[in-house]
């Protein structure tokens, strides 16, 4: 039989808990890729009961929650490095992202929640209509945009980006 035994894990365990670190990032380790026009997050959460698994969306901010429980209480414990306990991850959706679309799914010990884009951030081609002899290019004094006091014509919200 083979046992792991280092004789200050403990200590080591003891310090990283109390400055808030482990020898992972996290208990649910993630990845994050645009497949086309959705995100697909995926969590690392084997040993999780599904049932304990909370994905929430709140504004702009996505919370995945899980606990994953000691098994088998009892007995003397030689090494213990999988994570336990409760767990979070929060994400910041850009306002690109269709947060009210989210799906998610649990298979196989991984949580996979896909997030899509939304529809105006999508790239979208522009009909152009043709208004026969006359160019609307060029407008003339019925399409001429109205002063203000101060003698520059009034700002619409719309400005150039770039060259």
């Amino acid at each position: 039989m083979l046992l792991n035994y280092e004789p200050f894990a403990d200590a080591v365990r003891l310090l990283d808990k109390v400055a808030g670190q482990t020898g992972m990032p996290t208990g649910m380790p993630m990845d994050i890729q645009r497949l086309d026009d959705h995100f697909v997050a995926t969590f690392d959460l084997p040993g999780v009961d599904p049932g304990s698994i909370d994905v929430t969306v709140e504004g702009n901010a996505l919370t995945v929650r899980a606990e994953r429980s000691t098994p088998h209480e009892g007995g003397d414990w030689l090494t213990r490095e999988r994570p336990r306990g409760s767990f979070s991850r929060r994400l910041m959706l850009g306002r690109d992202l269709d947060g009210d679309r989210l799906t998610a799914t649990y298979r196989d010990g991984v949580l996979a929640i896909t997030i899509p884009v939304a529809a105006r951030a999508k790239p979208r081609k522009i009909e152009i209509s043709h208004a026969g002899d006359r160019t609307a290019l060029h407008p003339g004094p019925a399409d001429a945009s109205p002063d203000d006091s101060s003698g520059q014509p009034e700002r619409s919200g719309l400005t150039a980006a770039g060259p």
